[in-house]
Order: structure tokens, then C-alpha cells, then sequence
């Protein structure tokens, strides 16, 4: 009976925060009772074992020479690593009209974002275009092959896509990069019109920001969030760095202004996380790359029908 209130008492935050993306894009107080209970959730699941988890007895740490490390035999470690998740008992999310599944279609808008010398870079894109692995990225060079595949997304695919969710009237999350916005202003009046799109953050540019310095990529933020709130009339609420680094969670939270990320792969349903926020929730909507182009990088990630 107590595991069952907890996951209800977990749903009931899922869900209210659910409500608040659809209706309502300001984000809410979190309540002192609500802080309270998440943290003690995280907290609890730092030694949870369950019922059916054998115990074991860790081998001291002097008798292995090459193969001890300080994480070893954690459940949660460097901040975003868990290994637990929701366990045995995951919980209902209780998701509106009672639907058994709810599936958030993304459109993600980069083209003109993308690595080109034309936009101040050292090299050229090759990621994620019809060439596949074999498209390289030219060092001081334009690749017209690259570039051409990212202006056919902004000039017609895109629109295909938009006639397509229009028609059948479904809401879609546009995830967008800040400087290909810039580039289309009337693919942004289109999303604007949509009406129940949400147009959130893919970060200022398409770029790998694995090694971008700290600074260097709060400025990006920043700069995104002013291109939306320019372009948009409001700042986007959610955030998808999609090639992130060690700190863009951290620089999201720091802003304040965004109510969810998903710059993780990590589970089926959102989760709480209070990583950089202590006293803060961050919700964390995880991503998927099943259904997605990142398959072009694959040697035969469209190979077959299914």
C-alpha cells in the first residue's frame, strides 16, 4: 500500500506538469510538500533494492589491483547516471482521457544550422543526410552535396511535413535550432499559425558540443532564447540539445526559465531529476532516436521497410 501511494503521489507530479505543457507554458511553483517528496524519492533510490534483487556482498577493494574504482557497485553516480530508474514498479502516468500511450511527435528544424563554412565554421557538415557514413566533413571547404541535402529539409521538407500534421490537426513539438529559424521566417510563421505547436529550443546551432567551451554554449542559449522570443513572441520552456555536453543540463537548469529537457534516452516515461536545482525538480522528457534520422548515420539504417 505505501509503494502504491508513492507511485501515485509520483504520477499526480507527472501529470500536473503534463497539464502545464499543454495548457499553460508558465512554469509552476513547485510546492515545499513537492520538492520535499522528489527529493526524498532520489534520495531512496540511491540503496534501493528490490524484493527480487539477490544480495551480494561487495569483494574489498584490496584485492582487486587493475579493476577497483570509486563507482563500483552504484546505482547512481556522476550526477546523471542511474542505473535504477522507476524498478520493479514503474508508475501511471495517468495520462490524459485515459489513454494507454502518449506519443509526442517531433519535428526537428536544423537546417541552415547545420557546420558550413558559409556560417563562419572551420569544415563542413556530414552528419545526417541521404549520403549516409560516406558523406565527409571537408576541412576549410564547402560541401555543396551536404549543404544541398539541408536546404531541401527548410525549402520542402518541412512543408511536407507541416500540410501533413496540419491535416490531421495534431499537436507537434518543433524542435528548432536558433540560427535556421533566423533563415526562415516563413517556416516560422507556419508554426506560429499551427497554433498547438510548441516550438522549443534545439540549441543556437546544430553543432557537437562535447568539447564547445562552457561559456561559449551558455552564450548559445542565451542567444536562442532571444532569437524565440523575437521571432516567436515567447521564450521556448523545453530543450534539446540533442549533441549535448557534460554541462548543458546544468547551463538549462541555470537559466531557470525552462520546464523540461530531453536530452536523454534513458527510460519509456518523464522523470524528476534534482541535478544542479537542490529544492528544484527539473523534468527530464526522455527522447528516442528509433524513429529518427540519426538512422542515415548507419550504414543501412533505412535499409529495410521495418
Amino acid at each position: 500500500a505505501t509503494r502504491q501511494k508513492k507511485n501515485d503521489d509520483d504520477s499526480n507530479l507527472i501529470t500536473r506538469k503534463h497539464q502545464v505543457l499543454m495548457a499553460d507554458p508558465t512554469p509552476p511553483p513547485v510546492t515545499e510538500e513537492e520538492a520535499a517528496a522528489i527529493a526524498a524519492a532520489d534520495e531512496a533510490t540511491k540503496d534501493k533494492e528490490t524484493s527480487s534483487s539477490p544480495r551480494f556482498k561487495k569483494t574489498p577493494s584490496h584485492e582487486w589491483k587493475y579493476t577497483n574504482h570509486e563507482n563500483d557497485g552504484k546505482t547512481k553516480y556522476g550526477l546523471s547516471r542511474d542505473m535504477l530508474g522507476y524498478g520493479i514498479v514503474p508508475v501511471q502516468p495517468h495520462w490524459p482521457r485515459s489513454a494507454k500511450v502518449a506519443l509526442n511527435f517531433v519535428i526537428n528544424y536544423e537546417e541552415g544550422g547545420e557546420m558550413c563554412t558559409l556560417h563562419g565554421d572551420s569544415r563542413s557538415e556530414c552528419l545526417l543526410s541521404d549520403i549516409g557514413p560516406g558523406l565527409k566533413s571537408l576541412e576549410g571547404q564547402r560541401s555543396l552535396n551536404a549543404e544541398s541535402i539541408y536546404d531541401y529539409g527548410a525549402r520542402s521538407g518541412f512543408w511536407r511535413l507541416y500540410r501533413l500534421f496540419k491535416s490531421r490537426n495534431l499537436p507537434v513539438t518543433v524542435f528548432a535550432v536558433g540560427m535556421a529559424l533566423e533563415r526562415n521566417i516563413e517556416a516560422v510563421g507556419a508554426m506560429k499559425e499551427a497554433g498547438n505547436w510548441e516550438i522549443a529550443s534545439h540549441g543556437y546551432r546544430w553543432w557537437d558540443y562535447q568539447d564547445v567551451d562552457e561559456d561559449e554554449e551558455r552564450e548559445h542559449i542565451k542567444r536562442t532564447i532571444e532569437i524565440h522570443q523575437n521571432l516567436l513572441g515567447k521564450r521556448p520552456y523545453g530543450f534539446y540539445q540533442g549533441k549535448p555536453s557534460i554541462n548543458t543540463r546544468k547551463l538549462v537548469v541555470e537559466d531557470g526559465g525552462f520546464l523540461y529537457d530531453s536530452d536523454a534516452y534513458n527510460d519509456d516515461l518523464p522523470y524528476w531529476t534534482m541535478e544542479y536545482s537542490p529544492g528544484r525538480p527539473h523534468l527530464v522528457i526522455p527522447y528516442t532516436l528509433t524513429e529518427n534520422d540519426m538512422l542515415f548515420t548507419q550504414p543501412h539504417g533505412f535499409a529495410s521497410p521495418d
